[in-house]
């Protein structure tokens, strides 16, 4: 009877028979919840941590395509510019052979028009020779 009054009062006992305001479903209940909010609250923090540990996964990674992609700019113009140097190589070394067989050629009509001379003083050291 004296329980039923308190009850009616929104007052409760417990296993422990400790007086208490909420009724023990609902005092058990909120237990329950608190444990599973624990529990929640912990494998946030546990996603939390590998979130972050993927994340600095991530960074780590876009860092050394980074680095990596510099390095393939940087061979890349590398090789343009060996190959201009080769272009501007090229075009040096066929200017020179140009001026070469320039050079030749007078070097040839040079030689064609001395052993014409050549021909002519011997020709006329010959009829020199023969008149007298």
């Amino acid at each position: 009877m004296a329980r039923d009054a308190l009850r009616q009062a929104g007052l409760h006992f417990d296993e422990l028979n400790k007086l208490r305001v909420l009724e023990p479903g609902v005092a058990e209940q909120t237990a329950q919840l608190r444990e599973e909010c624990g529990a929640f609250v912990d494998k946030v923090v546990e996603f939390q941590k590998i979130v972050g540990s993927l994340i600095e996964l991530v960074d780590q990674l876009a860092k050394a395509a980074e680095s990596e992609k510099m390095k393939a700019i940087g061979a890349r113009n590398l090789l343009k510019s060996i190959a201009k140097q080769r272009e501007a190589q090229e075009q040096q070394l066929q200017a020179l052979i140009a001026e070469k067989k320039m050079q030749l050629e007078r070097y040839r009509i040079e030689y064609e028009t001395l052993c014409k001379i050549e021909a002519d003083q011997h020709e006329f050291i010959d009829q020199f020779i023969f008149q007298k």
